[in-house]
């Protein structure tokens, strides 16, 4: 399992402080959704270079966690 906190950053100044990737302008949204239209891990990283596998997992592994919070916090 991937430990998405060495790898999701959270900066005010950056993106409107939504989780990114390696402080990067790439944020957990923007691969959530690449995948949710039907883009592969592999086409993610051939349209972005700058991601690796680690990334795309982290990025899952955080919206898990966040889900995951959510849903205790209203039960």
């Amino acid at each position: 399992m991937v430990d998405y906190r060495k790898i999701i950053t959270i900066d005010a100044g950056k993106r409107g402080g939504k989780p990114c990737v390696r402080g990067m302008r790439i944020t957990v949204y923007d691969i959530l959704s690449w995948l949710a239209s039907g883009m592969s891990t592999d086409e993610i990283i051939e349209e972005y270079p700058e991601l690796n596998i680690e990334d795309i997992f982290a990025a899952l592994s955080f919206a898990a966690d966040r889900e995951r919070s959510i849903y205790q916090i209203a039960v």
